[in-house]
């Protein structure tokens, strides 16, 4: 599904070499990714179970923003849209891309019958924190994890 919002394109992206030149803006999000073959390898075997990705284009078709996400359904949320990745480059923040995505994404669940949309963040991530606010989205748990 392709949807136009002002100044940004939001469109899915499937393709190995769509998903390698969205390297450099998810790189600013994902910094532990070696390269992008590895991350489009990782993307394509993501999509097994359900992720996926989609990109916010500039009126020059540049990748300005990127969103991995998934359908899910569990006891706790019902069914829902979850985002695993948000990023918009450094140059294009506070430009709109990032709500053109979350507005995109929460028509597509809408569509698809969710009820929610969760994400979660790096606590160290505050400026992504407070659009997450602006938006409309509150705080409702701790994520807690252990190395195995």
């Amino acid at each position: 599904m392709e949807m136009l919002v002002p100044e940004y394109t939001i469109r899915e992206l499937t393709t190995d070499a769509d998903i390698a030149q969205a390297f450099p803006v998810m790189l600013q999000l994902r910094t532990t990714l070696a390269d992008a073959h590895a991350f489009v390898r990782a993307a394509q075997r993501q999509r097994d179970s359900g992720y996926r990705l989609i990109a916010a284009c500039d009126e020059a078709d540049r990748i300005v923003g990127l969103a991995g996400w998934r359908f899910g359904e569990s006891l706790a949320w019902g069914r829902h849209v979850y985002v695993d990745d948000l990023v918009t480059d450094e140059d294009a923040r506070s430009s709109g891309a990032g709500r053109a995505m979350l507005d995109w994404l929460k028509a597509t669940g809408r569509e698809a019958g969710c009820r929610e949309l969760h994400l979660d963040s790096g606590v160290q991530r505050l400026r992504a924190h407070a659009f997450y606010e602006r938006e409309g989205m509150a705080r409702t748990s701790h994520h807690f994890r252990i190395v195995l």
